[in-house]
């Protein structure tokens, strides 16, 4: 295991450790068990058949992001992509997206950076989609006026929920600006100048840390902008630009209804599409963080945190989410297991980069 992943995971251990615990800390355990012995798991089956459902949209999608690299068939996408979300719930520091663009490499012998920038393109397009949806729901959803969470020193109320809607359209619309600017190549210079001249603004600082800085920051930021360029390059039609945002939106809204109907099998979480829509996305957003492999502690936090805003109580909240995180992760990390099976792929040495990815092929 290579330093980075040691250092994600002692990271996500320690944020996970620490969410799990403000999390529960106030629910008692017996309490909580006998909430998850009355959850009528029937309505896992349908739930987890729509949260697969969003996986295979992921696949159309991905697939018209490769057609510029290579056309693909429906299974030689789906594969890969499984294996990499089945990695993310098992491994810390989100190394499927790694393992993703390696595997379809050894596959089809396309360069690897090339998949990777899909990969890219694929995470923009799901950032775009969230934020803009958290906005909307947070203007469409009734919240009431009277809501108070407190946390320490800290209230949440319908004010604060406001100004974080506001916050956060402002950087859908900065992303969309840099996103449109990252695309031209005039613009992608530009930022390219400008993030490798900020190290000049050390004034204090000597040389070799400026060159340091440099090396160690700003041209990895260049690189990644690069990648990100090569994904929305493969994109030159603006038909396959909405088309690949429409499929995002898809993506997100199957998977809410996946989460609304676990809802219709616990007891206390009767609360409307868009309600749920919005708890996760702010879990989307908790999950974001480094966490432990599966993302528990955050998972649950961010649950919790959105069907407080609705006004579940905290034990109904808690029981939902340990049970929804539970059969949304387990299909995904057998589906997985199953593609690597298929397609006789070792996950070990995918997951810890034991495959050569020269970009040998054409």
């Amino acid at each position: 295991m290579n330093k980075k992943i040691i250092s994600f995971l002692i990271a996500g251990l320690l944020l996970s450790g620490i969410t799990l615990y403000v999390t529960f800390k106030n629910i008692p355990i017996p309490e909580l068990v006998d909430y998850l012995k009355s959850v009528n798991y029937w309505w896992v089956i349908p739930a987890v058949v729509i949260a697969l459902m969003s996986f295979l949209i992921r696949v159309v999608r991905w697939r018209l992001l490769l057609n510029p690299v290579k056309k693909t068939g429906f299974w030689s996408a789906y594969h890969p992509l499984m294996i990499g979300f089945m990695i993310n719930c098992v491994l810390p520091g989100r190394v499927g997206e790694l393992a993703r663009p390696a595997i379809f490499y050894k596959n089809e012998r396309v360069a690897f950076s090339k998949v990777l920038a899909t990969v890219g393109a694929e995470r923009v397009f799901d950032v775009v989609v969230l934020l803009l949806s958290f906005v909307f729901v947070l203007t469409a959803v009734e919240i009431s006026p009277t809501l108070d969470l407190v946390f320490g020193e800290y209230h949440l109320n319908k004010a604060t929920l406001e100004m974080i809607a506001m916050t956060t359209l402002k950087l859908s619309l900065g992303l969309i600006a840099c996103i449109f600017l990252v695309s031209l190549r005039q613009g992608r210079r530009f930022i390219k100048r400008v993030i490798l001249g900020l190290p000049g603004l050390l004034f204090w600082a000597g040389g070799p840390f400026k060159e340091n800085i440099r090396e160690k920051v700003c041209t990895k930021l260049v690189h990644i902008i690069d990648n990100v360029a090569a994904g929305l390059d493969l994109l030159k039609n603006p038909k396959k630009v909405c088309l690949c945002l429409g499929l995002s939106f898809l993506v997100w809204a199957v998977a809410g209804v996946s989460y609304y109907v676990m809802a219709f099998g616990c007891p206390g979480i009767e609360i409307s599409f868009l309600e749920m829509y919005t708890t996760m996305v702010i879990l989307c957003f908790f999950i974001s963080l480094p966490s432990v492999p599966g993302f528990w502690g955050l998972w649950e936090a961010g649950g919790v945190f959105g069907l407080l805003i609705f006004g579940v109580s905290a034990k109904e909240a808690a029981g939902f989410t340990l049970a929804n995180h539970v059969f949304q992760m387990v299909p995904v990390i057998i589906a997985g297991l199953v593609s690597s099976v298929i397609i006789g792929i070792n996950v070990v040495r995918v997951a810890y980069g034991d495959i050569d990815i020269s970009d040998q092929a054409p």
